[in-house]
């Protein structure tokens, strides 16, 4: 039976490359975010305002950066994947849940960060795909 998805347009690999891709350019996004607009020392006191020691937002932005640059070279993929969800799940606990399941609510819901945390997982299980430096 012939489906609009045929054998040539099913690439797990590609299909692995791009979400690793995106995964690590977002991670990337945020700790710019956190250094050119917030900066770290604004991140350390948001932290703060929130409960969490303020040291946590240096390594947050450092967890962001390595783990982002990691993921778009294809490093450790599936461990760099599954390490940075608590950070993701951290954000839900600490910053987005009280907030609203949707992301549009007044300080950000708690969707997006879930959704990215999932993403993490899927990367995780499905492995590295092309063009990765490590093939784990």
């Amino acid at each position: 039976m012939p489906t609009i998805l045929n054998a040539r347009l099913r690439n797990p690999d590609l299909a692995a490359l791009i979400l690793r891709v995106t995964l690590g350019v977002l991670f990337l996004a945020h700790a710019g975010l956190k250094i050119f607009v917030f900066t770290p020392a604004g991140t350390a006191q948001f932290f703060g305002s929130i409960g969490l020691p303020g040291f946590l937002a240096y390594l947050t932005i450092a967890a962001e950066m390595l783990g982002g640059i990691a993921l778009i070279l294809g490093l450790q993929v599936r461990l760099v994947a599954l390490a940075l969800v608590p950070l993701m799940l951290g954000t839900i606990v600490f910053s987005h849940g009280a907030n609203g399941f949707f992301f549009n609510n007044q300080g950000g819901g708690w969707e997006y960060p879930a959704f990215w945390a999932i993403a993490l997982i899927v990367q995780a299980l499905i492995g590295p795909g092309a063009a990765a430096i490590s093939k784990e």
